[in-house]
């Protein structure tokens, strides 16, 4: 899914992925990435918070906001620079509180009992004609 999602990217655009640990949302983020054409080790971001990949023909920026205790924290990372000419990938996105752009599409990932993920997806107006990805 994160593979047919890379196709519907556009600059300026954020992907928040919501889940709780091990819902597969670094799983989802390492498709999109592939689905870009990058081919290398795509590692989570917990630790360096944000991981660019600008050498995409979409340069994108995976961000895990997992340590982030408070949104003031946020102006550090500067993330409105990835969205001039490039997207963002935000896991723990809940961390941002209010700053979250509204333009968001929100993923939700899930696990039920027996191993399998479920994705629900929020849509701002932008991504209503992107979605579901082909």
């Amino acid at each position: 899914m994160g593979a047919r999602l890379a196709a519907s990217l556009r600059p300026g655009d954020v992907v928040a992925l919501y889940g709780d640990l091990g819902a597969g949302k670094t799983t989802f983020a390492r498709g999109v990435l592939r689905g870009l054409g990058f081919s290398g080790d795509v590692g989570s971001p917990t630790f360096p918070i944000v991981l660019p990949y600008e050498e995409l023909a979409l340069p994108i920026w995976h961000v895990d906001l997992y340590r982030i205790e408070d949104p003031e924290e946020l102006g550090e990372l500067a993330l409105d620079e990835a969205l001039d000419g490039g997207a963002l990938l935000i896991e723990w996105p809940e961390r941002m509180g209010t700053a979250l752009w509204p333009h968001a599409l929100k993923l939700t990932l899930a696990r039920d009992g027996e191993g399998a993920r479920a994705l629900t997806a929020e849509l701002p107006p932008a991504w209503g004609a992107r979605w579901p990805p082909r």
